[in-house]
């Protein structure tokens, strides 16, 4: 009887000792009081979830950067200045110089000579969905939906990307790979906003800046400004930061991350 029980102690101190180190908290009357076990919360850094967490912030600023600026399209140069005025049969031209207006998914910027000043006038020409095609064309309406939508989902992922230091599964799934498929969506946004917006290059409004034989994929006399550019090369980046999130979700759930927390580690930097 004396081994039985000295065996079925040893046994129960074992297997005690078991969960002492992978269950937290763990108790105990005969051995142990308690144990704390190891931290809820723990960061986890590693090269892979921190470059992520860079590119993703970096392609939502160009993308957001692109949309809400004004230089998608560069017009033809303009004079700057009143028109040429007759005097006493005398012609005086007040023009001083050449500028070049721009023109934006939703906006533009051009100059204005108010008291003798030349000023920089830059704003908005949308004024409702409702507005006529040729001055708001129907494919730059629903780009500029596709592009808020995008840049929506892109600002989720920076705040999960923030919160992945420490929360790294919700609903039974992780928070890399979920964020890297709403990356993937927001990109095929943006893919089709980019596509619809040359189709609305034969609007009258282009037309006032690029000339009359301006159309779809066509801009005549005008050049493409940077922020379309921007929003390409973010839009790239977007599908970068998707694919390198799978190896970031791999990196963080490796098993040197996972014996250094049940060490009770509460922050973990893996090269």
């Amino acid at each position: 009887m004396r081994d039985t029980d000295s065996t079925t102690k040893l046994d129960s101190y074992v297997t005690y000792k078991f969960y002492e180190h992978y269950e937290a908290p763990s108790y105990s009357s005969e051995y142990s009081t308690y144990s704390p076990g190891p931290p809820l919360c723990y960061v986890v850094v590693t090269c892979k979830s921190f470059l992520w967490t860079v590119l993703t912030i970096i392609s939502t600023l160009l993308v957001v950067a692109s949309i809400i600026s004004p230089h998608w399209l560069v017009g033809r140069p303009r004079w700057v200045g009143l028109r040429p005025q007759t005097m006493n049969g005398t012609i005086y031209d007040y023009r001083e110089q050449t500028y070049r207006p721009t023109l934006g998914v939703f906006n533009r910027c051009t100059k204005l000579h108010r008291g003798g000043v030349h000023i920089d006038s830059c704003a908005t020409y949308v004024t409702g969905l409702d507005m006529p095609s040729d001055q708001f064309p129907d494919t730059w309406k629903s780009a500029l939906i596709l592009f808020a939508m995008a840049t929506t989902l892109l600002t989720g992922t920076v705040v999960t990307s923030f919160l992945s230091l420490c929360i790294r599964v919700v609903f039974h799934k992780s928070v890399f790979t979920l964020s890297g498929l709403v990356q993937a969506i927001a990109g095929l946004f943006m893919i089709v906003g980019l596509i619809l917006y040359p189709l609305g290059w034969g609007s009258e409004r282009v037309k006032n800046i690029c000339g009359d034989y301006s159309g779809p994929f066509l801009i005549d006399d005008c050049q493409l400004g940077w922020s379309f550019y921007s929003c390409i090369g973010g839009t790239v980046l977007v599908f970068a930061a998707s694919m390198l999130s799978i190896q970031a979700d791999l990196a963080t759930s490796s098993d040197k991350v996972e014996t250094e927390a049940l060490d009770g580690k509460t922050f973990i930097a893996v090269l």
